[in-house]
């Protein structure tokens, strides 16, 4: 492409989180949904050889069928003023100028991990909460959502932990309870969450959280909480279950009780 085009590019942005949209100097693009599947493969696997994109996009094709979708595809792509792919060789890939929202979840996420300030990942509770590409269910995209929402989740709990050991536990709590939302049956943002409101010397709240998790998993999976988020509470728990009887506290979830949601 000419130095023109590649200008043009240097203000596009792929964005996958929440549904496929191409934008390119703050407009959308529109993208046949056949053609939408090859960018997307692309940009979730840079570098990619043309046989290995050919069988994720067509897996019940013939090696050789599929490849020659792949060829008409990348054609039509072409001319598209647009079109923000690269090849090299056997490779295909995009733009390097192409910003990419995935590219920038797994770099937040690195970022966070190795020690960076946790307020990096402030975008991602809000801008990663949708999934990768709803409504889209190839082998290929099925893998990678998962593998989003797996990252997405270790990181919101890394970043609970680390304004909790920092005595942060408002911004602690919100992390945790945005973990909370995304994965309901999760148990490690639950003891997150009952961590915090103990450091804050709320048993009250610590054991409301306790036993709507209980209630969730016994409801849902037919389990009990595991030892580990029991004995957090082990000192309260024990007069409890000790005193036949007694009334047991309210039972709530920290997410649909709006009134119980924040911190005390």
């Amino acid at each position: 492409m000419t130095s023109e085009a590649g200008n043009a590019e240097a203000s596009v942005r792929l964005l996958l989180l929440g549904g496929f949209r191409l934008i390119r100097r703050d407009e959308s693009v529109t993208v046949p949904r056949g053609l939408q599947r090859i960018l997307a493969l692309i940009g979730l696997r840079p570098g990619a050889t043309r046989a290995h994109l050919a069988g994720l996009l067509w897996p019940d094709a013939a090696e050789e069928r599929a490849l020659s979708s792949l060829r008409t595809a990348l054609w039509r792509l072409r001319q598209e003023p647009s079109c923000p792919l690269r090849t090299a060789g056997d490779t295909v890939r995009l733009d390097p100028q192409v910003q990419v929202d995935v590219d920038d979840l797994v770099r937040t996420a690195a970022r966070v991990r190795d020690g960076g300030d946790p307020r990096l990942a402030d975008v991602v509770l809000t801008a990663a909460r949708h999934d990768l590409l709803p409504g889209w269910y190839d082998d290929w995209v099925l893998l990678e959502r998962e593998r989003l929402r797996q990252l997405r989740l270790h990181m919101l709990e890394h970043v609970a932990r680390t304004y909790l050991e920092a005595g942060q536990h408002d911004e602690a709590l919100q992390a945790a309870l945005e973990a909370v939302g995304a994965e309901p049956l999760r148990e490690t943002p639950h003891r997150l969450i009952v961590r915090i409101h103990l450091a804050e010397g709320n048993a009250y709240e610590a054991l409301h959280t306790f036993y709507a998790y209980r209630d969730l998993v016994l409801r849902e999976l037919q389990l009990e909480p595991s030892p580990a988020m029991s004995a957090l509470l082990g000192d309260i728990l024990t007069p409890i279950r000790d005193a036949p009887g007694r009334p047991r506290p309210r039972r709530h979830h920290p997410v649909t009780d709006p009134v119980r949601s924040g911190p005390a």
